[in-house]
């Protein structure tokens, strides 16, 4: 989905070449119908699985942004000359990149290419987000974060999260102590890669509300490949999930799967 930052967030679902504002459909009964075909969000092969969040095998065994340290940017082997596609790896790798610490289900530290954000911190569910550290890679940011686990998680409770089991954090405070924690740490690695540029950062935080006519107390997730429909009340929308009053359904998950949508006119 697309997301605009907003008091609440605002929610475009691309279907095809049509935009489908979620935010209006809140209360309403809403039909997602799985059509058993599924496009590689890349090739545009038809494949009977999608790998990676919308991608087919192919795709998935050769495209550098399916390869493994995009997941884990520490292991960037660009340096080495092995990445899939070193064109690519210029374009998105090589860029500035942001050390965040966001609130989404309690304090965890994250990365994001500069131009991503806010829209990484609203598709985490984060309810607040604050810059730490400008880098200049994807590789540096991801030896940063490594770093860090040492004090902080990098993962969201998404269960949680859907809940909206989150309390507010004074970030500004935790940004301090952070750079407190990790000062001598993150020096270390900066002189160890004079190449590269790092500069702690004094930004403001951001702070985001969610479209919500309730939240769920229990967690339960729609499987589209295990049962091709939705017919539910969409009762609230966070992070990329859309979430009903008897499950919830990860959108991202579905990506290059055909699905059309119908609103019940109750």
């Amino acid at each position: 989905m697309k997301v605009k930052p907003g008091a609440p967030v605002s929610y475009d679902l691309m279907l095809d070449d049509t935009l489908v504002h979620m935010n209006d459909l809140l209360g309403k009964r809403v039909r997602l119908e799985h059509k058993q075909l599924i496009r590689c969000c890349h090739c545009s092969r038809v494949t009977k699985k999608s790998f990676n969040q919308g991608y087919c095998y192919p795709c998935f065994q050769k495209l550098a942004q399916c390869d493994r340290c995009i997941m884990s940017p520490e292991l960037c082997h660009y340096d080495k000359g092995t990445c899939r596609e070193p064109e690519w790896g210029e374009a998105h790798c090589m860029q500035p990149h942001i050390v965040y610490l966001a609130n989404s289900s309690g304090l965890k530290v994250g990365i994001t290419r500069l131009n991503q954000v806010p829209t990484r911190w609203i598709d985490q569910g984060a309810i607040q987000a604050i810059p730490l550290l400008s880098v200049s890679s994807r590789h540096l940011s991801g030896l940063v974060e490594d770093a860090l686990r040492e004090w902080l998680p990098d993962k969201t409770n998404w269960r949680k999260m859907l809940k909206h089991e989150v309390e507010e954090i004074d970030l500004l405070a935790e940004r301090v102590r952070v750079r407190q924690l990790a000062e001598e740490k993150i020096a270390v690695i900066d002189q160890s890669r004079p190449g590269d540029t790092l500069r702690w950062l004094d930004d403001p935080a951001m702070s985001f509300t969610f479209a919500s006519l309730a939240w769920p107390t229990k967690v339960k997730t729609y499987n589209l490949d295990k049962d091709p429909v939705v017919d539910d009340r969409l009762i609230a929308i966070k992070g990329q999930y859309l979430i009903f009053e008897q499950a919830s359904l990860n959108v991202r998950k579905y990506t290059s799967y055909d699905v059309s949508l119908s609103v019940a006119s109750d």
